[in-house]
C-alpha cells in the first residue's frame, strides 16, 4: 500500500477542457446540459463509450427561449467552428405517419423511390466529419409534436444505434450525440419560477434556491413521462430541464448577442472594421425591452434586432455612417429608442492634420 499513488478521477483531458470553456463561452445558465455533453464527448474520446449504441441520448426539456437548441447549436459551433454542423429535424413537419418516407427513403418498387433521398442517410450523418472529429451531432427538434411512427423510429436509434432505410440499407449511429428537445411542461415551469423572473432584486443572483429548481425538474420530467411510453424513457441517457432565464443570465447573454452584432459589422464591413460602443444607458432599454417570462432569450434576440440591427442598417443604407467608423450607442433619459453618434474614421483625422500642416 505504501507504494500507491492518489488519483484524481475529477481531472479532465485538455480536449475536454477547451469544449468545456467553448460551450460555456457560447451558453449561459444551463451548466447541466453542458456537463452531460462534455461527460458524454469524454467517454468517446477515450474509447468508453457504450458498444452499439449513440455516444450519448439526450432530452432537454424547458420553456421556449431557455437555449435547448442553443446548446446543441454551440456543441455543433465548438466541435466544427460551424453553428450547422449538425443534421436537424424539425418533428412539426412529421405529424402524420406517411410522412416519415422523407426520413427514410421510399421502401423499393413504391412511386419515386429513387427520387426520394432520406434524410437520415449515412451520408448526412458523416457530412460534417473531419480528420480529427468524427462526431454526428442529430437533433430532433420539438419531438412532442411528431407522430408515434417517429418515436417508434426513435427506439432502435436510441438503443441499438441502426436505423433501417427503405431500401434495407442501414445507417450507423454508435458515433452520433442524439438530441430531443421538448416544450412539455413549460407553462408549469414559467409559474413556478414567475415570481423570480425579470429585474428584480430577488433575482440578482442569478440563480433559484435548491427547493424551487428540483421541482420544476420534477414538473418536467412527470410531463415527459405521461406523453412518452417507458421504454422510450428507458432508451435515454439523460433528460435534462432548462431553467427559465432570469437578470443575470439575460445580461451574459446580451454580452454574446452584441459580439455577434460587431462580428456582423465587420463581415458587412469587409477590410474596414467598424467599432461599435454601446453605452450602459443602451444596455439597459436593450434588457428592459427584451425581457419577457414566456420567451427567454428570443425576445432579447428579437429587441437587438429592433433597437439595434435595423437602425444601423438604415444608417448605412442612407449613407450617414461609413465603413469603418467609430460608432456609439447611447440612451437619453426615459427614450424608448437608441441614439446613434458617429466618430469619423482616424484617417479623416489625419487628412485634417495634413490640410492644416500645408
Amino acid at each position: 500500500m505504501a507504494n500507491l499513488v492518489l488519483l484524481d478521477s475529477t481531472r479532465t483531458g485538455k480536449k475536454l477542457e477547451d469544449l468545456e470553456r467553448k460551450l460555456r463561452s457560447l451558453v449561459v445558465g444551463q451548466d447541466e446540459a453542458i456537463h452531460q455533453i462534455v461527460t458524454a464527448y469524454q467517454s468517446h474520446v477515450t474509447g468508453l463509450a457504450p458498444f452499439g449504441r449513440p455516444i450519448g441520448n439526450f432530452l432537454f426539456l424547458g420553456p421556449t427561449g431557455s437555449g435547448k437548441t442553443r446548446v446543441v447549436e454551440a456543441t455543433a459551433q465548438s466541435l466544427f467552428n460551424d453553428s450547422k454542423a449538425l443534421v436537424k429535424i424539425d418533428c412539426a413537419e412529421y405529424q402524420h405517419s406517411h410522412e416519415i418516407a422523407k426520413l427514410v427513403g421510399s421502401p423499393p418498387g413504391y412511386l419515386g423511390h429513387r427520387e426520394t433521398h432520406p434524410l437520415l442517410s449515412q451520408e448526412a450523418l458523416n457530412r460534417h466529419h473531419t480528420d480529427k472529429i468524427r462526431i454526428s451531432l442529430v437533433l430532433f427538434d420539438e419531438i412532442e409534436k411528431a407522430s408515434d411512427s417517429l418515436w417508434n423510429l426513435l427506439l432502435g436509434i436510441l438503443d441499438k444505434g441502426v436505423l433501417t432505410l427503405g431500401d434495407n440499407r442501414k445507417v450507423d449511429f454508435s458515433s452520433s450525440m442524439i438530441f430531443l428537445t421538448s416544450n412539455l411542461g413549460a407553462a408549469e415551469m414559467c409559474a413556478l419560477s414567475s415570481p423570480q423572473l425579470g429585474f428584480s432584486p430577488a433575482r440578482r443572483d442569478g440563480g433559484f434556491h435548491g427547493g424551487q429548481e428540483a421541482k420544476m425538474s420534477r414538473v418536467g420530467i412527470d410531463a415527459a413521462r405521461r406523453k412518452f411510453t417507458p421504454e422510450f424513457i428507458n432508451r435515454l441517457d439523460k433528460i435534462v430541464v432548462f431553467k427559465p432565464l432570469g437578470e443575470v443570465e439575460l445580461e451574459q447573454i446580451l454580452d454574446i448577442e452584441l459580439e455577434i452584432v460587431e462580428r456582423r459589422l465587420q463581415a458587412a464591413a469587409g477590410s474596414e472594421v467598424f467599432q461599435l460602443s454601446v453605452a450602459e444607458s443602451a444596455r439597459q432599454l436593450l434588457l428592459t425591452e427584451g425581457t419577457d417570462s414566456r420567451y427567454g432569450a428570443r425576445h432579447l434576440k428579437r429587441a437587438i434586432e429592433r433597437l439595434l440591427v435595423q437602425p444601423l442598417s438604415n444608417l448605412l443604407a442612407s449613407g450617414q455612417i461609413k465603413r469603418g467608423d467609430f460608432i456609439h450607442v447611447s440612451r437619453e433619459d426615459s427614450a424608448t429608442s437608441l441614439q446613434f453618434f458617429r466618430e469619423p474614421v482616424v484617417r479623416d483625422h489625419w487628412r485634417t492634420a495634413a490640410s492644416l500642416a500645408a
